[in-house]
Protein backbone atom coordinates (compact mmCIF):
# COMPACT_ATOMS: atom_id res chain seq x y z
CA UNK A 1 0.00 0.00 0.00
CA UNK A 2 1.40 3.42 -0.98
CA UNK A 3 0.88 6.23 1.51
CA UNK A 4 0.95 9.78 0.32
CA UNK A 5 1.43 11.05 3.89
CA UNK A 6 1.70 9.37 7.27
CA UNK A 7 0.51 12.12 9.60
CA UNK A 8 -1.12 15.52 9.87
CA UNK A 9 0.17 18.24 12.15
CA UNK A 10 -1.72 21.38 13.06
CA UNK A 11 -0.40 24.39 14.93
CA UNK A 12 -2.75 27.00 16.34
CA UNK A 13 -1.93 30.41 17.78
CA UNK A 14 -4.79 31.95 19.73
CA UNK A 15 -4.64 35.64 20.59
CA UNK A 16 -6.59 37.65 23.19
CA UNK A 17 -8.06 34.59 24.88
CA UNK A 18 -10.54 34.96 27.73
CA UNK A 19 -8.61 35.36 30.99
CA UNK A 20 -10.91 33.06 32.96
CA UNK A 21 -9.34 30.11 31.10
CA UNK A 22 -6.01 30.66 32.84
CA UNK A 23 -7.19 30.76 36.47
CA UNK A 24 -6.35 27.17 37.41
CA UNK A 25 -3.77 24.99 35.65
CA UNK A 26 -5.32 21.74 36.90
CA UNK A 27 -8.83 22.75 35.89
CA UNK A 28 -7.52 23.73 32.45
CA UNK A 29 -5.78 20.36 32.09
CA UNK A 30 -8.94 18.50 33.19
CA UNK A 31 -11.09 20.47 30.73
CA UNK A 32 -8.76 19.78 27.80
CA UNK A 33 -8.60 16.11 28.79
CA UNK A 34 -12.44 15.95 28.86
CA UNK A 35 -12.70 17.67 25.46
CA UNK A 36 -10.38 15.09 23.93
CA UNK A 37 -12.24 12.19 25.50
CA UNK A 38 -15.47 13.61 24.06
CA UNK A 39 -13.74 13.45 20.65
CA UNK A 40 -13.22 9.70 21.24
CA UNK A 41 -9.48 10.08 21.81
CA UNK A 42 -8.10 7.68 24.40
CA UNK A 43 -5.39 9.47 26.37
CA UNK A 44 -2.39 7.33 27.34
CA UNK A 45 -0.65 9.93 29.50
CA UNK A 46 -0.81 13.60 30.31
CA UNK A 47 1.20 16.14 32.22
CA UNK A 48 1.01 19.80 33.07
CA UNK A 49 3.58 22.16 34.47
CA UNK A 50 3.76 25.79 35.50
CA UNK A 51 6.89 26.99 33.76
CA UNK A 52 9.38 29.51 35.25
CA UNK A 53 8.11 32.31 33.00
CA UNK A 54 4.58 31.74 34.38
CA UNK A 55 3.18 29.98 31.36
CA UNK A 56 1.27 26.73 31.60
CA UNK A 57 2.48 23.76 29.57
CA UNK A 58 0.17 20.80 29.01
CA UNK A 59 1.07 17.65 27.06
CA UNK A 60 -1.27 14.80 26.23
CA UNK A 61 -0.09 11.62 24.57
CA UNK A 62 -2.41 9.21 22.84
CA UNK A 63 -1.97 6.26 20.51
CA UNK A 64 -2.57 8.31 17.36
CA UNK A 65 -0.23 11.18 18.33
CA UNK A 66 -0.04 14.03 20.80
CA UNK A 67 -1.36 17.46 21.70
CA UNK A 68 0.58 20.19 23.46
CA UNK A 69 -0.81 23.44 24.80
CA UNK A 70 1.21 26.39 26.07
CA UNK A 71 -0.91 29.06 27.74
CA UNK A 72 0.56 32.48 28.55
CA UNK A 73 -1.88 34.21 30.95
CA UNK A 74 -0.10 37.60 30.95
CA UNK A 75 -0.30 37.78 27.16
CA UNK A 76 -3.74 36.18 26.87
CA UNK A 77 -2.08 33.92 24.30
CA UNK A 78 -2.25 30.17 23.71
CA UNK A 79 0.02 28.19 21.42
CA UNK A 80 -1.04 24.63 20.70
CA UNK A 81 -0.31 21.81 18.33
CA UNK A 82 -1.71 18.40 17.50
CA UNK A 83 0.15 15.66 15.69
CA UNK A 84 -2.09 12.85 14.46
CA UNK A 85 -0.43 9.78 12.95
CA UNK A 86 -3.20 8.91 10.53
CA UNK A 87 -3.36 9.63 6.84
CA UNK A 88 -6.98 10.77 7.00
CA UNK A 89 -6.76 12.53 10.37
CA UNK A 90 -8.63 15.78 10.88
CA UNK A 91 -6.75 17.66 13.61
CA UNK A 92 -8.74 20.84 12.92
CA UNK A 93 -11.83 19.07 14.30
CA UNK A 94 -9.98 18.32 17.55
CA UNK A 95 -9.08 21.99 17.89
CA UNK A 96 -12.55 23.34 17.26
CA UNK A 97 -13.57 22.50 20.84
CA UNK A 98 -10.27 23.77 22.25
CA UNK A 99 -10.80 27.09 20.43
CA UNK A 100 -14.27 27.29 21.98
CA UNK A 101 -12.69 26.85 25.41
CA UNK A 102 -10.24 29.76 25.03
CA UNK A 103 -12.56 31.98 22.97
CA UNK A 104 -9.75 33.84 21.17
CA UNK A 105 -10.42 37.05 19.28
CA UNK A 106 -7.94 36.00 16.59
CA UNK A 107 -6.39 32.69 15.54
CA UNK A 108 -3.65 31.60 13.18
CA UNK A 109 -3.78 27.98 12.05
CA UNK A 110 -1.17 26.06 10.06
CA UNK A 111 -1.74 22.51 8.82
CA UNK A 112 1.27 20.44 7.82
CA UNK A 113 1.40 17.12 6.00
CA UNK A 114 4.13 15.13 7.74
CA UNK A 115 5.98 12.31 6.04
CA UNK A 116 4.96 13.45 2.57
CA UNK A 117 6.34 10.76 0.28
CA UNK A 118 5.68 12.71 -2.90
CA UNK A 119 7.56 12.34 -6.14
CA UNK A 120 11.32 11.88 -6.17
CA UNK A 121 11.78 15.39 -7.54
CA UNK A 122 10.19 16.70 -4.32
CA UNK A 123 12.82 14.85 -2.30
CA UNK A 124 15.92 16.31 -3.95
CA UNK A 125 18.00 18.27 -1.48
CA UNK A 126 18.35 21.94 -2.20
CA UNK A 127 21.95 22.96 -2.76
CA UNK A 128 23.51 26.37 -2.97
CA UNK A 129 26.40 27.11 -5.26
CA UNK A 130 28.52 30.14 -4.61
CA UNK A 131 30.33 31.58 -7.60
CA UNK A 132 33.23 33.94 -7.00
CA UNK A 133 33.92 36.71 -9.54
CA UNK A 134 36.64 35.79 -12.04
CA UNK A 135 38.79 38.80 -11.03
CA UNK A 136 38.79 37.63 -7.41
CA UNK A 137 39.94 34.17 -8.44
CA UNK A 138 42.68 35.66 -10.66
CA UNK A 139 43.90 37.97 -7.87
CA UNK A 140 44.01 35.10 -5.37
CA UNK A 141 45.93 32.95 -7.87
CA UNK A 142 48.45 35.76 -8.48
CA UNK A 143 49.01 36.17 -4.73
CA UNK A 144 49.64 32.44 -4.30
CA UNK A 145 52.15 32.40 -7.21
CA UNK A 146 54.01 35.44 -5.78
CA UNK A 147 54.09 33.88 -2.34
CA UNK A 148 55.45 30.58 -3.67
CA UNK A 149 58.07 32.37 -5.82
CA UNK A 150 59.18 34.51 -2.88
CA UNK A 151 59.53 31.52 -0.56
CA UNK A 152 61.51 29.64 -3.25
CA UNK A 153 63.89 32.62 -3.70
CA UNK A 154 64.31 32.95 0.06
CA UNK A 155 65.37 29.30 0.41
CA UNK A 156 67.88 29.66 -2.50
CA UNK A 157 69.53 32.72 -0.90
CA UNK A 158 70.13 30.96 2.40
Amino acid sequence: MYLSIIARHITVDMYKCKTACFDDMYALQATIKTLLQESNIEILSFASQMMPDDHIAIALLFEEGHITVHAFPDLQYVSADAFLCEEDAAPEQVFSSIKKLFKPEKTKTTILKRGDFGTNTDMKPKTKTKVAPLRRIHNTGSKVVKMLTKSKNDTKNK
